[in-house]
C-alpha cells in the first residue's frame, strides 16, 4: 500500500517486487539471516547504558526480544504473581545466581522475576541451538550478563559458561542448571567456589543423574534440589509440553504428514508418553521401546506395541529418542534405516543418537535447511537428521509458554528455599521439592482456567488425617499412576475368578 501511494505509476509485477523487497527488509532486522558471520566473541557490543558485560549475536534485536518477553508474560501467571507477592520482601536479596538453561522468552521472564526478588544473575545457554537471539539481546539491554547465541560451537559453549563464572569481583552463591554442564564446569575448573555456594537447582533428568552420581561418590559439596522429579515438572512440563511440541518441531523442519506413518519412540517416561499420545492422535502407528517393565506395561495398556528397536528399524518412518541415556540409536541401526527415515531426539542431551559415527568419509552430509540435514549413504539412501541429534523442540521450534511457567515457578521457589534455608536443614545431598511447594505452584496456575478448588470441611480433614491447607497427598503418591490402576484391575479379576 505504501508503494502504491508513493509510486502510483508502478506496474503490477514491479509493485509486488518492491513490496516483497520492503517486507524482507523490515523482517530482516528480526531474523538471523541479516547478521554477518562474525563470531559474537569478536564483536565489541554495548547496550544503551554503555554496559558491555555480555556476549550475544546482535544487541540491535533487543526491541523484538522485549515484545516476545511481553507475550510470554501473559502466559506465565504464576511467575508474575510471585513477583507481586514477594517483591516487597526480596527473598533473594544478596543472591548471586549463575544459570545455564535454554535462553528463551520464558527463561527471560524467570530471570527478570529473580531480579525483581533481589537476585543478581549471570546466564549462559545449555543448548547451542535453542537460544532466541532477540531475547538474549533484550536481556542484555536490560542489564543482564548473558553469554549465548544460536549456533554456538562446542568451544563457544564452554567459553560462554566460563565467562559467566570466571569474573573478577563477582562470585555465585546459587546455581540454576539444566543438564549439569555448569555444575560440571565449576567442579572441574573452580572447585573452591563451592565454599560460598549455598545450593544447586537442577531441572533435567541428565543433570539430576549427574548429581546423584556425585552424591553417591561423596563428592557433592552442597545441597541440591531435584526439580526434574517434582510433580509439577514431571507431570506437566515433561508430559504436556512434549505432547504439543513434538508435532511442532517435526512439522516445522520436515512438513511431514503423521497419518499412517510408522513411528518408534524410544523411552516411555513422561516425555515419551507425551510424544506417543500426540502421534497416536494424529493417526500414526506408534511402537515403543523401553527397559523398565513398569513403563513398558504402561505403554502396553495405553495401546502401544512394545518392541526392540532392531525389530522395527527397517520399517519405521520416524525414530524419536527420549530416554536420557547414551547410544540408544547406534550406527548399526542408522545403517539399516529405510530411505527418508526421520531421526530426532527429545531428550536433553545429544548422546542418545550416535551422530559422531555418521561423520565418516563414505557418508555425505547435505544441509537442507536450518537444523535439517540429509545424511547420504554411498548407495543413495538418505536419512533426515534433525538438530544434529540435539533436543528437537527447543532447537527447531518453540514450546508452550504456560507449561514452562509451571517449571520456572518451581525453579524460582527451589532457589528461594535453598537460599533462605537455615543451616543444617539440608545436607550435602539431593532433595525433592517439598510436596506443599508443588501444590502451591499448581494453585498459582488455577485462576487462568477460572478454576474453583473445593475446600475440606473440618470433619472431612479430620477423617482423612489432613491439614485443610495441605499437603493433600503423601510423598510416595504418584499422580496419574496408570500402573496402580492396572494392578488394581488384575487383583479384581483374580478375586472374580476365585468366586466362579
Amino acid at each position: 500500500r505504501r508503494c502504491l501511494q508513493e509510486y502510483p505509476c508502478l506496474e503490477y509485477g514491479n509493485q509486488v517486487t518492491v513490496w516483497v523487497t520492503l517486507w524482507a527488509a523490515d523482517s530482516a532486522s528480526y531474523t538471523d539471516s541479516s547478521d554477518d558471520e562474525t563470531s559474537p566473541r569478536d564483536k565489541q557490543q554495548k547496550n544503551s547504558k554503555g554496559n558491555g558485560d555480555f556476549c550475544i549475536k546482535n544487541i540491535k534485536q533487543a526491541d523484538f526480544g522485549r515484545r516476545e518477553i511481553e507475550i510470554a508474560e501473559q502466559e506465565m501467571p504464576a511467575l508474575m504473581a510471585l513477583r507481586k507477592r514477594a517483591q516487597g520482601e526480596k527473598p533473594l536479596a544478596g543472591a548471586k545466581v549463575v544459570g545455564c538453561t535454554h535462553i528463551t522468552a520464558q527463561t527471560a521472564v524467570l530471570m527478570e522475576t529473580l531480579s525483581a526478588l533481589g537476585a543478581q544473575c549471570r546466564w549462559a545457554a545449555c543448548n547451542i541451538y535453542s537460544t532466541q537471539n532477540e531475547v538474549a539481546a533484550a536481556l542484555a539491554e536490560g542489564g543482564f550478563s548473558v553469554f549465548a547465541w544460536k549456533g554456538e560451537s562446542e568451544d563457544d559453549f564452554w567459553w560462554c559458561i566460563d565467562r559467566c563464572v570466571n569474573v573478577e569481583g563477582w562470585q555465585p552463591n546459587m546455581i540454576l542448571d539444566d543438564g549439569g554442564d555448569l555444575t560440571h564446569w565449576i567442579y572441574k575448573k573452580y572447585p573452591n567456589m563451592f565454599k560460598k555456594i549455598k545450593g544447586i537447582v537442577e531441572e533435567s533428568v541428565t543433570g539430576v543423574h549427574r548429581l546423584y552420581q556425585l552424591s553417591k561418590a561423596g563428592k557433592l559439596c552442597v545441597p541440591a534440589m531435584n526439580v526434574n522429579d517434582s510433580v509439577t515438572k514431571q507431570k506437566f512440563d515433561n508430559l504436556y509440553c512434549c505432547r504439543e511440541s513434538i508435532l511442532d518441531g517435526l512439522k516445522r523442519t520436515t512438513d511431514v504428514m503423521f497419518g499412517g506413518k510408522q513411528v518408534v519412540v524410544c523411552g516411555y517416561g513422561e516425555v515419551g508418553k507425551g510424544c506417543c499420545a500426540a502421534l497416536k492422535a494424529m493417526g500414526s502407528i506408534v511402537y515403543v521401546t523401553e527397559i523398565d517393565p513398569i513403563c513398558a506395561l504402561q505403554a502396553c495398556m495405553d495401546g502401544f506395541r512394545l518392541v526392540k528397536l532392531n525389530e522395527v528399524i527397517r520399517q519405521v518412518d520416524i525414530v524419536i529418542t527420549c530416554t536420557g541415556n547414551k547410544n540408544v540409536v547406534v550406527r548399526e541401526y542408522l545403517d539399516r534405516m529405510k530411505n527418508g527415515c526421520i531421526v530426532c531426539n527429545m531428550g536433553h542431551s545429544n548422546t542418545e543418537i550416535d551422530v559422531a559415527s555418521l561423520r565418516t568419509p563414505e557418508l555425505t552430509w547435505e544441509r537442507v535447511r536450518s537444523q535439517v540435514d540429509h545424511v547420504i549413504w554411498p548407495d543413495g539412501k538418505r536419512i533426515v537428521l534433525l538438530a544434529e541429534g540435539r533436543l528437537l523442540n527447543l532447537s527447531c521450534s518453540t514450546v508452550p509458554t504456560f507449561v514452562l511457567s509451571i517449571t520456572a515457578t518451581t525453579q524460582a521457589l527451589a532457589l528461594i528455599e535453598l537460599y533462605n534455608a537455615p543451616e543444617g536443614r539440608y545436607k550435602q545431598d539431593v532433595y525433592l521439592l517439598p510436596k506443599k511447594m508443588d501444590e502451591y505452584v499448581a494453585s498459582l496456575h488455577l485462576p487462568t482456567f477460572d478454576a474453583h478448588l473445593t475446600e475440606l470441611t473440618d470433619e472431612q480433614a479430620k477423617y482423612l488425617g489432613l491439614n485443610k491447607n495441605g499437603p493433600f497427598k503423601p510423598n510416595y503418591y504418584r499422580y496419574g499412576n496408570i500402573l496402580f490402576l492396572a494392578v488394581h484391575m488384575v487383583c479384581v479379576r483374580r478375586e472374580l475368578m476365585s468366586l466362579m
